[in-house]
């Protein structure tokens, strides 16, 4: 009998195992769940902050290292972790693009980190985006509030501006951050520090759980995935995801992220 190394699985949460009303089906749970069971591990890696990804880990009942904001912050959530990592901009560049917001044409500017966010604004304040009910006082973006570096700055345009701010902020900026868009609907824009992706994160939680890169399998589906898929031992974009994320995969799930796609994918492939 031949057994199956154990793998580590990394998944993407938005467009992939998350449905469009971003929830884990009772389905990709149970399947994810499944192949834990099985001796293989299961690390979330995603764009999002920590306090708006936190609830998928507890559904999951994970224990391993997840990454958040693309690989600015790899740990484990709410404990010691001698290889955890956060890397932050300088706050100096947040209020550097603040006072350009009007050239900009931006409409919000936020900064983040594991814990909160400050933002400029609150005509745009998006509860869905921040994962809080409402703003307070304290969570206004201004030097006296925003003491510490933060972990990743969003900003938010109009489609029609967005390829313009990502050029003119990495005409200004690139030598410390680097610019990525959101998927989805809104032009957001996200900054993290220089050189930051999702791969780096999960090599880091790979070292650590002695799986080797060829026994690493990645789900995604946006641009902010490529160098993870590109990475691990098997990379799989959803059907759902990007043109140019496919052209790199190893592989194409056949059924989107509303019908379970990545379940159904990952039941096939480890015989679950």
């Amino acid at each position: 009998m031949t057994f199956l190394n154990k793998k580590l699985i990394a998944i993407d949460l938005d467009g992939t195992t998350l449905n469009q009303d971003s929830l884990i089906t009772s389905k990709t749970e149970n399947t994810l769940k499944k192949s834990v069971a099985a001796g293989h591990h299961v690390s979330i890696a995603t764009g999002r902050p920590f306090r708006m990804s936190y609830q998928y880990y507890q559904q999951l009942g994970l224990t391993t290292p997840m990454v958040n904001f693309n690989g600015a912050l790899v740990h484990i959530p709410n404990k010691h972790w001698a290889q955890e990592k956060e890397t932050s901009i300088d706050k100096q560049i947040v209020f550097d693009i603040l006072a350009q917001k009007r050239q900009l044409n931006l409409e919000f500017i936020a900064a983040e980190n594991r814990e909160t966010f400050f933002i400029d604004s609150f005509d745009f304040f998006d509860a869905k985006i921040f994962a809080s009910a409402k703003p307070s006082p304290q969570n206004l973006l201004s030097p006296q509030n925003l003491t510490t570096n933060p972990t990743s700055l969003l900003v938010r345009t109009e489609k029609r501006y967005a390829e313009q701010v990502s050029s003119e902020l990495t005409r200004q900026f690139g030598q410390f951050v680097d610019v990525r868009t959101w998927g989805g609907p809104m032009a957001i824009l996200e900054i993290v520090s220089k050189g930051i992706e999702k791969a780096k994160g999960v090599h880091r939680i790979a070292n650590y759980l002695d799986i080797d890169q060829k026994d690493i399998i990645a789900f995604g589906d946006e641009h902010n995935d490529l160098e993870l898929l590109e990475y691990a031992g098997w990379g799989v974009a959803m059907k759902n995801g990007t043109d140019q994320l496919k052209g790199v995969a190893n592989d194409v799930t056949d059924l989107s992220n509303q019908e379970d796609g990545l379940a159904a994918y990952l039941e096939d492939l480890l015989a679950l």
